[in-house]
């Protein structure tokens, strides 16, 4: 171990040695203080609680069940419309809080573009929530 003198002749360079048994000491002491402190944190106050039970209140937003046929005809929730009357439908349904789920059920040799222009329809009306509904039991 490197001791320093005061012989100003005899220059030594830093000592380079840590000594951690003091750090070790403290490690433990801190230990042994953490293991008889823990469990008189976990005591808890004993309540009697009241008992009920109760579903939750689970409430769905309105749905838009929106129909497309391979012939181009559209159907909201059933009731046959044109694309005309699309504008003013989507804009009052983006309207209502909360705000409906637009399900797209298009048919399956239906081009693309009568689709592609329902979804830009209700995009453009503020309508954020649009699906499509498949049937998974059909396997091509």
């Amino acid at each position: 171990m490197a001791m320093g003198s005061l012989d100003p002749r005899r220059h030594q360079g830093p000592m380079a040695d840590i000594n951690v048994v003091p750090l070790v000491d403290v490690m433990l002491v801190l230990l042994v203080i953490f293991i008889i402190t823990t469990p008189l944190l976990t005591n808890a106050v004993k309540i009697d609680l009241p008992k009920a039970s109760s579903a939750p209140n689970i409430t769905q937003p309105e749905h838009i069940e929106f129909g497309i046929r391979e012939n181009g005809d559209l159907y909201w929730n059933g009731e046959k419309l044109t694309l005309e009357q699309l504008g003013p439908r989507f804009a009052a349904a983006a309207k209502i809080q909360p705000q409906p789920e637009l399900h797209i059920r298009a048919d399956r040799h239906a081009e693309y573009e009568p689709v592609a222009k329902v979804m830009s329809l209700a995009a453009q009306a503020g309508l954020t929530r649009i699906g499509f509904v498949t049937d998974p039991s059909i396997q091509q």
